[in-house]
């Protein structure tokens, strides 16, 4: 049986991390080892990982040390890791029981992949599910790059990598996404498998950086500037991708209710459109209150809470 490091970067999730640790334990591919490092934490979640861990029916070691940030964490702890695969999950999200043991099949029989990805439900801090992953898009199978150039992201905590491919790089300490760059740089060295099950769920909350679209899209650009180099596209193409992802992003702005940067955006990359229907659709965006986005996404969640109920492993 392949053999997998997991690691837990914790961080102020007391309210969160037992249900993290034991949906570890309960996976039917047990890791070989999972290694728990708390950056800094203000809050409880030492005391948790250290009671939730006397259960652990596998190895583990737990660091605790002063925070120096999540990328620096994952650095840390892949420097500990053995065994061919190598996965990390947040202490706010949960693994589904096979998470494990469908990532490393599926990667056992796809030799020529960096990682394998999957679906995720998201939850919201009481485990009700508010949607999932697999309503949005099918994702890409094998070549990621074209589709990671353009903002669409499969959810970390659905990721298994091949360590042997991840030793030759590592997570920007500077970076504030933790995954986006690392994944451009593996998509130019290799494929993504893709798993079309849902496998993990991934937790929403006020904290989460996804939350500020303004912040992503900007990092997003900036990864790609920073690894340009590496990948196999020329400036050129990459400012085009880049004045279409920039437009495609105006409805993300929307929903944030930043009309003003929107109406910017859609300005100054009108170039990145490809119809006048997607012109038109933006423009109706635009148009749409804020309110009226926000009262759409809490009837979906509503509907998505009926539909799925709440997270039971």
């Amino acid at each position: 049986m392949s053999e997998i490091t997991v690691v837990v970067p914790s961080y102020n999730h007391a309210p969160f991390v037992e249900r993290t640790l034991r949906s570890t334990f309960a996976q039917s591919h047990q890791p070989k080892k999972l290694i728990v490092i708390d950056d800094g934490s203000k809050d409880e979640s030492v005391a948790v990982i250290e009671r939730v861990l006397a259960d652990c029916p596998f190895p583990s070691e737990l660091t605790v040390r002063p925070n120096r940030g999540l990328c620096a964490t994952l650095n840390e702890s892949f420097t500990k890791a053995d065994g061919e695969y190598f996965a990390y999950i947040g202490s706010d999200d949960v693994w589904l029981p096979t998470m494990l043991a469908e990532q490393t099949a599926l990667l056992e029989s796809r030799s020529d992949a960096v990682l394998a990805f999957g679906h995720a439900y998201l939850i919201d801090e009481d485990d009700n599910i508010i949607d999932s992953t697999a309503n949005w898009t099918d994702f890409a199978d094998g070549n990621m790059l074209p589709s990671l150039l353009r903002g669409q992201i499969f959810s970390s905590p659905s990721v298994v990598y091949r360590r042997s491919i991840l030793e030759n790089f590592r997570w920007n300490e500077d970076s504030i996404l933790e995954d986006y760059e690392l994944y451009l740089r593996l998509a130019a060295a290799g494929d993504f498998a893709r798993n079309s099950n849902v496998i993990s769920a991934w937790r929403q909350h006020r904290s989460n950086v996804s939350g500020d679209f303004s912040r992503m899209m900007n990092e997003w650009i900036a990864a790609q500037d920073r690894v340009a180099g590496e990948l196999p596209v020329s400036r050129e193409e990459l400012d085009r991708i880049q004045s279409e992802l920039k437009f495609d992003s105006v409805a993300g702005f929307v929903r944030g209710g930043h009309k003003r940067e929107a109406w910017t955006l859609f300005r100054d990359n009108l170039g990145g459109t490809r119809s006048v229907s997607q012109i038109a659709k933006t423009l109706v965006r635009l148009a749409i209150p804020r309110s009226l986005f926000a009262a759409n996404r809490r009837r979906k969640q509503q509907e998505a809470i009926k539909k799925y109920g709440k997270l039971v492993i």
